[in-house]
Protein backbone atom coordinates (compact mmCIF):
# COMPACT_ATOMS: atom_id res chain seq x y z
CA UNK A 1 0.00 0.00 0.00
CA UNK A 2 2.81 2.45 0.87
CA UNK A 3 5.57 0.77 -1.15
CA UNK A 4 5.21 3.24 -4.04
CA UNK A 5 5.90 6.09 -1.59
CA UNK A 6 9.36 4.90 -0.52
CA UNK A 7 11.87 7.63 -1.33
CA UNK A 8 9.33 10.47 -1.40
CA UNK A 9 10.22 13.48 0.69
CA UNK A 10 8.71 16.74 1.83
CA UNK A 11 9.97 20.18 0.92
CA UNK A 12 12.34 21.78 3.44
CA UNK A 13 10.71 23.92 6.13
CA UNK A 14 12.62 26.54 8.15
CA UNK A 15 12.27 26.18 11.93
CA UNK A 16 13.92 28.18 14.68
CA UNK A 17 15.31 26.79 17.92
CA UNK A 18 13.49 29.45 19.92
CA UNK A 19 14.61 30.07 23.51
CA UNK A 20 11.10 30.11 25.00
CA UNK A 21 10.16 26.90 23.19
CA UNK A 22 13.31 25.18 24.47
CA UNK A 23 12.51 26.25 28.04
CA UNK A 24 8.90 25.04 27.77
CA UNK A 25 10.04 21.77 26.23
CA UNK A 26 12.67 21.19 28.95
CA UNK A 27 10.03 21.93 31.60
CA UNK A 28 7.54 19.56 29.98
CA UNK A 29 9.99 16.65 29.94
CA UNK A 30 11.17 17.40 33.48
CA UNK A 31 14.78 18.16 32.48
CA UNK A 32 15.85 21.54 33.86
CA UNK A 33 19.56 21.08 33.06
CA UNK A 34 21.12 24.57 33.05
CA UNK A 35 22.66 24.04 29.57
CA UNK A 36 19.12 24.22 28.19
CA UNK A 37 17.75 27.21 30.12
CA UNK A 38 20.43 29.26 31.93
CA UNK A 39 21.93 31.84 29.55
CA UNK A 40 25.12 32.28 31.62
CA UNK A 41 25.74 28.53 31.67
CA UNK A 42 25.23 28.48 27.90
CA UNK A 43 27.66 31.37 27.29
CA UNK A 44 30.31 29.67 29.41
CA UNK A 45 29.84 26.23 27.87
CA UNK A 46 31.95 24.72 25.09
CA UNK A 47 29.07 25.60 22.70
CA UNK A 48 29.08 29.31 23.76
CA UNK A 49 25.29 29.08 23.74
CA UNK A 50 22.39 27.15 25.22
CA UNK A 51 21.44 23.94 23.44
CA UNK A 52 18.12 22.16 23.01
CA UNK A 53 17.27 18.81 24.64
CA UNK A 54 17.99 15.82 22.37
CA UNK A 55 14.32 15.10 21.62
CA UNK A 56 13.45 18.75 20.89
CA UNK A 57 13.23 18.17 17.10
CA UNK A 58 9.93 16.42 17.82
CA UNK A 59 8.29 19.88 17.83
CA UNK A 60 9.64 20.96 14.42
CA UNK A 61 7.57 21.24 11.26
CA UNK A 62 8.88 18.81 8.62
CA UNK A 63 6.41 19.67 5.88
CA UNK A 64 4.06 17.24 4.14
CA UNK A 65 4.94 14.36 1.88
CA UNK A 66 2.66 14.48 -1.14
CA UNK A 67 0.31 11.49 -1.21
CA UNK A 68 0.99 10.43 2.38
CA UNK A 69 -2.39 10.80 4.04
CA UNK A 70 -2.21 9.17 7.46
CA UNK A 71 -5.17 9.50 9.84
CA UNK A 72 -4.89 11.56 13.02
CA UNK A 73 -6.14 8.64 15.14
CA UNK A 74 -5.40 4.94 15.36
CA UNK A 75 -1.67 4.97 14.61
CA UNK A 76 0.89 3.48 16.99
CA UNK A 77 4.27 5.13 17.59
CA UNK A 78 6.61 2.13 17.35
CA UNK A 79 10.02 3.61 18.08
CA UNK A 80 12.17 6.65 17.45
CA UNK A 81 15.93 7.17 17.40
CA UNK A 82 17.97 10.36 17.04
CA UNK A 83 21.49 10.82 15.68
CA UNK A 84 23.32 14.12 16.08
CA UNK A 85 26.32 15.54 14.26
CA UNK A 86 26.26 18.40 16.80
CA UNK A 87 23.77 19.89 19.30
CA UNK A 88 20.98 22.26 18.28
CA UNK A 89 21.90 25.79 19.35
CA UNK A 90 19.28 28.11 20.79
CA UNK A 91 18.48 30.83 18.27
CA UNK A 92 19.59 29.02 15.13
CA UNK A 93 17.47 28.28 12.09
CA UNK A 94 17.12 24.66 10.99
CA UNK A 95 15.81 23.39 7.66
CA UNK A 96 13.73 20.26 8.25
CA UNK A 97 12.21 17.66 5.93
CA UNK A 98 10.88 14.09 6.10
CA UNK A 99 11.48 11.11 3.85
CA UNK A 100 9.75 7.73 3.61
CA UNK A 101 12.56 5.20 4.05
CA UNK A 102 10.69 1.88 4.09
CA UNK A 103 7.38 0.10 4.42
CA UNK A 104 6.77 -3.51 5.37
CA UNK A 105 3.98 -5.61 6.83
CA UNK A 106 3.79 -8.29 9.52
CA UNK A 107 1.00 -10.53 10.67
CA UNK A 108 -0.19 -9.74 14.22
CA UNK A 109 -2.86 -11.01 16.60
CA UNK A 110 -5.35 -8.47 15.28
CA UNK A 111 -4.46 -8.93 11.60
CA UNK A 112 -1.82 -7.52 9.29
CA UNK A 113 0.05 -4.47 10.54
CA UNK A 114 1.96 -2.01 8.38
CA UNK A 115 5.27 -0.52 9.50
CA UNK A 116 6.10 2.84 7.93
CA UNK A 117 9.69 4.00 8.49
CA UNK A 118 10.13 7.78 8.33
CA UNK A 119 13.41 9.70 8.45
CA UNK A 120 13.29 13.28 9.70
CA UNK A 121 16.25 15.46 8.79
CA UNK A 122 17.53 18.76 10.16
CA UNK A 123 20.17 20.84 8.38
CA UNK A 124 21.82 24.20 8.94
CA UNK A 125 21.27 26.92 6.34
CA UNK A 126 24.40 25.77 4.45
CA UNK A 127 22.93 22.27 4.01
CA UNK A 128 25.06 20.49 6.64
CA UNK A 129 23.28 17.76 8.60
CA UNK A 130 22.69 18.62 12.26
CA UNK A 131 20.51 15.61 13.13
CA UNK A 132 18.47 12.77 11.75
CA UNK A 133 15.59 11.02 13.44
CA UNK A 134 14.14 7.70 12.37
CA UNK A 135 10.66 6.73 13.51
CA UNK A 136 8.43 3.74 12.92
CA UNK A 137 4.69 4.28 12.61
CA UNK A 138 2.60 1.15 13.06
CA UNK A 139 -0.63 1.06 11.07
CA UNK A 140 -3.12 -1.51 12.33
CA UNK A 141 -5.28 -3.53 9.96
CA UNK A 142 -8.39 -1.62 11.06
CA UNK A 143 -6.72 1.67 10.15
CA UNK A 144 -5.24 0.26 6.92
CA UNK A 145 -8.72 -0.84 5.77
CA UNK A 146 -10.04 2.67 6.34
CA UNK A 147 -7.31 4.34 4.28
CA UNK A 148 -7.96 5.21 0.68
CA UNK A 149 -4.37 5.20 -0.55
Amino acid sequence: MFLESIGKRSNKVKNQVERGAVKRFADSIGDSHPIFIDEEVGKNSRYKNNIAPPTFPRVFDYGSIEGLNLPNKGLIHGEQTYHYERPLLVGEDVLCYSEIKDYYEKEGKAGKMGFLVLMNNGEDLEGNTIFTSESVVIITEAVRKGLSV
